[in-house]
């Protein structure tokens, strides 16, 4: 459970496949916004007052159940798996995903039924593949987003 009371701000991320930690401790120093960074395996994060790693069972969703239960109104999590993020919204909690666009309340219904719908075609063979590859664009736009969230947030 996150140390981080309900009225702080924090940025909590889904850490295992994250391509944007880099760029969140570098926002987070910035704005003095303590991070904490959950997943299933251990990985380097940075020496630094504001950088907290949790390292979680191998259980399924147990980096997601984490995360979600420490989710509040003040927390920016970063995740790109959209039913975490639904959970985190009912929480009250901003989400980016990595790519920095942002899951909303109004938006995260259709984006359950999508994912859904393309889960089915996967599995029938109907598509193959994955994401478009992960861009500088995208790297960009999760930057302001994030910048963004935590100045709205502060205010």
């Amino acid at each position: 459970m996150s140390d981080a009371a309900p009225h702080t701000s924090i940025i909590l991320v889904d850490g295992d496949a994250c391509p944007v930690k880099e760029e969140i401790y570098k926002v987070a120093y910035r704005r003095n916004v303590p991070v904490t960074v959950v997943s299933n395996s251990p990985f380097r994060v940075p020496v630094h007052p504001l950088v907290r790693r949790v390292v979680v069972s191998d259980g399924f969703d147990a980096a997601d159940d984490w995360i979600a239960d420490a989710a509040h109104a003040k927390a920016v999590v970063i995740t790109a798996d959209i039913l975490l993020a639904d959970r985190c919204l009912k929480m009250g909690a901003c989400v980016l995903s990595p790519a920095g666009k942002a899951f909303t309340t109004s938006s995260i219904g259709s984006q359950i039924a999508t994912r859904a719908i393309m889960a089915d075609l996967r599995a029938g063979g109907d598509i193959m593949g994955g994401p478009a590859p992960f861009s500088k664009t995208d790297r960009s736009r999760f930057l302001s987003a994030l910048d963004e969230v935590l100045g709205r947030l502060s205010r």
